[in-house]
């Protein structure tokens, strides 16, 4: 831990109060909706939400925390990438007897990293103190991100309290006294070594939008700082982990924005540590499977790994 990695503030008094969730919202199919749960304050920032969706079952089930990519710097709980229907990402993880949890987190202009990972895992934090109400397996959950969130996932199902950096990069946001552990981890064209892309070519923006760099943004810093934070917000650097979870790394071969060699050096690391870890290319596909033929075998496949590997 070197003094430039920021960390979460120790603000002197313990967290606000969090509440158990509302009663659901169910629709006709029996699928209950928490939507719009507060998971974790810090002042001065808005709110974190996350949204439940549970399907129509007496008994408590596995639940998926989705975590949406747009860059670190935009993106909604609510939407995964065009390239995905909603009802398709949904819809297959509900038939599969899985729980959808749908999660917002700090973007890299209201807060650098490690703030992202901090929310992430606040809301397994939280999720596991409310999971009797929530009608999930505490025991039994699983992390599925897009890019930046691929990137936030891997993160989450790697960094430990016990591991390098852990007590830093858990943060003291929202709950505190739970476990942040997850079993799987689906990580979909997700960054995983930062170091080399600071200098990666980036893909013009749109005309009528001016983008930062999402990775300077992300780290925050100043340039002499920009190697070593990255190395602190890179998968790759705990990847040697004690017992990591479960890996299915999904991305296409042709990715301008996030190269495919990002999850072949997590593969690779992954595997010499001993971990269970699965790379499936998506030939001839771009950043969120552009110019893939079809998505719902890559989601179909993707909900096959997660259900397999939390006991459905």
């Amino acid at each position: 831990m070197t003094q430039s990695l920021p960390t979460e503030l120790d603000l002197g008094w313990p967290p606000p109060p969090f509440l158990a969730p509302q009663p659901p919202l169910v629709g006709e199919d029996g699928v209950r909706h928490f939507e719009g749960i507060t998971y974790a304050t810090t002042p001065g920032y808005r709110p974190r939400l996350l949204d439940v969706h549970v399907p129509a079952t007496d008994e408590p089930v596995p639940a998926v925390v989705w975590i949406h990519g747009g860059g670190w710097l935009e993106g909604d709980r609510r939407y995964p990438p065009p390239t995905v229907p909603v009802d398709l990402l949904h819809g297959s993880v509900l038939q599969a007897g899985l729980a959808l949890v749908c999660i917002d987190y700090r973007h890299s202009l209201e807060a650098p990293f490690p703030a992202q990972l901090h929310d992430v895992k606040a809301a397994l934090r939280y999720l596991r103190r409310f999971a009797d109400g929530l009608g999930i397996d505490a025991d039994r959950i699983g992390v599925w991100g897009e890019s930046a969130g691929g990137h936030l996932a891997a993160l989450a199902g790697l960094v430990s309290p016990d591991g390098p950096d852990g007590t830093a990069l858990e943060g003291a946001t929202g709950v505190r006294d739970e476990d942040s552990a997850v079993r799987a981890v689906v990580d979909w064209y997700g960054v995983s070594e930062l170091v080399s892309l600071l200098s990666h070519p980036l893909p013009p923006s749109p005309a009528d939008v001016e983008y930062p760099n999402p990775f300077t943004a992300l780290l925050g810093g100043t340039a002499d700082q920009l190697p070593e934070l990255a190395r602190a917000a890179s998968p790759v650097t705990y990847a040697g982990a004690a017992a990591p979870p479960s890996f299915l790394l999904v991305h296409g071969t042709a990715d301008e924005l996030v190269p495919y060699s990002q999850s072949e050096v997590l593969a690779e690391a992954l595997e010499r540590a001993g971990g269970d870890v699965t790379l499936q290319p998506v030939d001839g596909a771009d950043h969120i499977f552009l110019g893939a033929a079809d998505v719902t075998p890559i989601v179909a496949a993707s909900v096959a790994f997660l259900a397999r590997h939390l006991g459905v």
